[in-house]
Parts: structure tokens; sequence; C-alpha cells
């Protein structure tokens, strides 16, 4: 077994430990049942706990993985196989299938088929024809229900990954069981919500500063003592393949993402973001619930752009209580977590 999702091997980054700190313990002092491994945590000059060290789980054993022939590329994907309800885990651009470290051994202990992979030219995956990068839905489409076979699934997006599972849904929503977007702007092209995000998101004043200061919540990066040295083990994870090495891809939607369409969007849907991401703040995220007035709406305290590495405590807990819903099971072994004190539910939104 190995330490990352995307490769199923032992992978080491050299001179760095690489441990993730969690900031609060759940409601009632235990921690969900994951293989995680105890270690010192943070402590400041008065002896008192800031952040505690809980470092990324072995993963579990992938019944295949590699490079899938897809039409015009091949990209990397693992595929933890069993017979339980399928999961698949869409990254961030500045990520790859390794980005999914803390949630793939915890839902596949939970019962899942668990399968990750990496677009094009992120992590081991090819970049495909550089004339036309197509469209990232028919990529996921191709490798999930053509190459893998699988009929229906639950789809999880987040940040970039979340405009792709938008768009999925909306050309294919007889296959999903149901839809997580976290820390994600869909991709909306409305021209008052792109004016919004202009105003957001002042690229003149953030174009010189590293992506991991961006995203990564001060609190994650104050608890945590490989992150305050430049996020080495953040960037070293993350930003990964010919995507930094040969130039942004830009993959186009199949759909027109616009309010109305958002609107239609049935499936049962969580939507998610952390109290201090910068791109995505709960302000934003009430304005993409109310036109997503099905959803589950919820915020995670100390986190920032990267809800599911920040606090992947409270990330896990979420995601498990609302597929277990939707499958009608608590999973495979005994999964179900205590209330997080590090997750807010929002209230419903009224016309």
């Amino acid at each position: 077994m190995s330490r990352l999702t995307g490769f199923c091997r032992p992978f080491f980054l050299p001179g760095i430990l690489l441990s993730i700190f969690l900031g609060i313990n759940s409601a009632h002092g235990s921690r969900p049942s994951t293989e995680i491994r105890e270690q010192p945590s943070v402590k400041n000059s008065s002896n008192k706990v800031m952040w505690n060290a809980v470092p990324v789980p072995e993963q579990a054993p992938c019944n295949r993985s590699g490079m899938a022939d897809l039409p015009g590329v091949r990209l990397w994907y693992s595929d933890t196989g069993g017979d339980g309800p399928t999961v698949v885990l869409s990254h961030a651009h500045s990520g790859s299938a390794d980005f999914w470290g803390y949630q793939q051994p915890v839902l596949t202990k939970a019962g899942y088929r668990v399968i990750t992979y990496s677009r094009r030219g992120h992590g081991k995956s090819e970049r495909g024809n550089e004339t036309d990068f197509g469209f990232a839905d028919v990529d996921l489409h191709n490798l999930v229900v053509t190459f893998l076979g699988v009929d229906k699934f639950h789809l999880v997006g987040v940040a970039a990954g979340g405009g792709i599972a938008i768009d999925y849904a909306l050309s294919h929503p007889e296959r999903l069981i149901s839809l997580t977007i976290a820390s994600s702007l869909i991709d909306v092209i409305d021209p008052e919500y792109v004016k919004l995000l202009s105003n957001l998101h002042r690229k003149d004043l953030t174009r010189n500063i590293p992506n991991f200061y961006i995203e990564l919540s001060a609190s994650y990066r104050a608890g945590n003592p490989s992150e305050r040295r430049r996020g080495l083990s953040w960037r070293k994870l993350v930003m990964s393949g010919d995507v930094q090495n040969l130039g942004k891809i830009s993959q186009r939607h199949t759909n027109k993402i616009i309010w109305k369409a958002v609107d239609s969007i049935k499936v049962p849907t969580l939507l998610m973001t952390g109290d201090a991401d910068s791109y995505v703040p709960p302000s934003l995220l009430r304005l993409q619930a109310s036109h997503m007035k099905h959803a589950e709406v919820l915020i995670i305290s100390e986190a920032g752009h990267a809800p599911n590495w920040e606090q992947p405590e409270a990330f896990n807990s979420a995601v498990l209580k609302f597929f277990q819903k939707q499958d009608g099971t608590t999973g495979g072994q005994s999964t179900t977590s205590p209330a997080n004190k590090n997750i807010v539910t929002l209230s419903a939104f009224a016309d």
C-alpha cells in the first residue's frame, strides 16, 4: 500500500515530512475510524495545542491502476474496485490524482469503490493534442463509464474539478447518484457573476503571490510548520505534471454553464467551502446555493480553498454522511462519525 492515491506504490518527498495538520477534533473527542496514526501536536510557547497533527493515511490497495487509453489521450487513474457504490474524485487545477490522499482510504473502508484520476497534463496523464484539448467532462465519461464500465456513481469535485462536475451533471444526470461541489467557482458565465469574480479576484494584486499562500488558510499555515516553510509539501504534492512545465491546459465545457442551466440540476447535491476560502467565500457559496435550492450547504471552519486537504476529518465526515443518505446505508463498516465542530450547516435559502 502507498501513501498517495494516484500511484498505488510508495511515494516520497525528499526532506519533507508528509504530514498534514487538522484543526479541531470531533464533537466527542474521537476521530473517524481511519488508519490515521497519531503524531505529536504543534504547541505554542504556553504548551497549548495550536493544531493536531494528522499524517496522510496508508492508501487502500488498488484493484486497477495505470494509463487508460481514451480517445485522443492517455490518462492516469486508480480504482480500488469492490461491489459498493462508486465514488469518482475530480481534483483541483493545482492538483492531480494524489490530491485525494486523505479521502481514498476512508471512503474505501466505508465500503465504496473509489476512482481517482489525473486530468490532461496533470500528474502522470498525457496532454493529448496540443491544438485541441477537448472536453473535460467527455474525458471523465470516457474513463469512468466507457473504460471502467461504471453505470452510476457519486461525483465529487473540488475547485476546478467542481466546474467539470457541474458540466457532467448537465450532460449525464442519469449517471449520477449524487453531486458534491467544494470550493468551486462552478464556471458560470453570466456577465454579472463574471464581473463579481473579477472584482473579488484581483489578478493585479495577486499575480505574484504563491498559490499555496492564497489557497491554504492562514490557520492551516500557522499550525503547519512544513507549510510555513514556503509551502514545500503542498507544492511537491499537488503542483505536479506537465501543466506546470509546459503551460496551462484549457479544456472546453460541453454545456453553456449559466444560472438557468444550474437551476435545472436536480441531482442530490452537497455544496461546501471553507470559511477562509479567498476564492469561494461563504457569501459566494450562498449565491451558488440560491440557484440549487435542493442542495445541502456546509461551511468548513479553519479551511481555505482545499477543505479536503486542510480539514480532512470534517470533509470526510460530511461527504460520508451525504453519500450514505443517498445510498440508504451506513456503509460497509462502522464509519458514521459524530458531529464535527468544524462543520456549519447553512439554513435553507428563501426565494
